[in-house]
C-alpha cells in the first residue's frame, strides 16, 4: 500500500491541474487494452484445454511403449538362454542375445513413437508389396 501512495498523489495532481480529461482518456484506453488482453488469454486457455488429450491416452501410449521394450528384451533373453542350453555356451549366448533384445526393444519403441520409419517406408516400397508410387 505504501508503494501506491506516490502514484496516487501524481494522478491526483494531474487531475487537479486540468489535465483530467487526457488522464481519463488514457486510463480508459489502458482499461480497454487490458480487457482485450484478458479475453484473448481466456480464449487461448480454453483452446488449450479442449485440444489437450485426456490423461488416459497418455498412459495408454506409455504402457504400449514400455511393453514394446520389455517384449524385445524378454525375447532376446529367451533366445539366448535357449541357445546356451542347446550349445552349452553359457553365459555368452544369454549376454549376446540380451544385448540384441535391448537393441530390438529400443528400435520397436522408436518405431511405435513414430521417430523411425517402418522398414517398408524406409526402402520406398508401397504397403501392398509393390513398388512405391511417387505422385
Amino acid at each position: 500500500m505504501a508503494d501506491d501512495r506516490p502514484e496516487r498523489e501524481r494522478e491526483e495532481k494531474k487531475t487537479e491541474g486540468g489535465g483530467g480529461s487526457s488522464a481519463d482518456a488514457d486510463l480508459t484506453r489502458r482499461l480497454a487494452e487490458l480487457s482485450r488482453s484478458l479475453e484473448e488469454g481466456k480464449r487461448g486457455r480454453e483452446v488449450a484445454e479442449t485440444s489437450r488429450p485426456s490423461s488416459g491416452t497418455g498412459y495408454a501410449a506409455a504402457l504400449r511403449l514400455a511393453s514394446e521394450f520389455v517384449a524385445g528384451v524378454l525375447v532376446g533373453v529367451a533366445l539366448g538362454w535357449g541357445l546356451d542350453e542347446v550349445a552349452g555356451t553359457s553365459p555368452w549366448g544369454l549376454i549376446g542375445f540380451l544385448l540384441l533384445g535391448f537393441a530390438a526393444g529400443v528400435l520397436n519403441v522408436l518405431r511405435a513413437a513414430g521417430k523411425v520409419a517402418e522398414p517398408d517406408e524406409r526402402l520406398g516400397k508401397a504397403r501392398d508389396g509393390g513398388p512405391a508410387r511417387h505422385e
